[in-house]
């Protein structure tokens, strides 16, 4: 069906744009249920599950995610800031440094 574009106006041809936008939307969805069904065929008949194939999908979280670190420097005026040495400086170790006071005076 071939549509011509020159004699449409503005409305006429931004409804256009809008039926063949959804239209491809939809092709998009149908195309990855289709995938969606392979890949399941071929999970079930190899007996695994999706988590088994990809680990670190979102199901099951690494060994890294959570973990804390050590503080490494301690704020002396205020003893209860801390800070691992990672990461953006905070504001105290700043004002500190910038105070005259050096990076092993900070160190726990």
């Amino acid at each position: 069906m071939a549509v011509d574009i020159k004699n449409l106006n503005h409305n006429q041809l931004n409804d256009l744009i809008a039926k063949a936008q959804a239209r491809q939307s939809e092709l998009s969805k149908e195309r990855l249920g289709k995938v969606r069904e392979k890949i399941q065929a071929i999970l079930k008949a190899e007996g695994v599950t999706i988590d088994e194939v990809f680990p670190s999908r979102g199901g099951a979280k690494s060994k890294r995610a959570g973990t804390t670190v050590a503080a490494k420097y301690r704020d002396p005026s205020n003893p209860e800031n801390t800070w691992s040495g990672r990461g953006k400086r905070p504001r105290w170790f700043n004002d500190a440094l910038k105070a005259g006071k050096k990076e092993k005076d900070l160190l726990i």
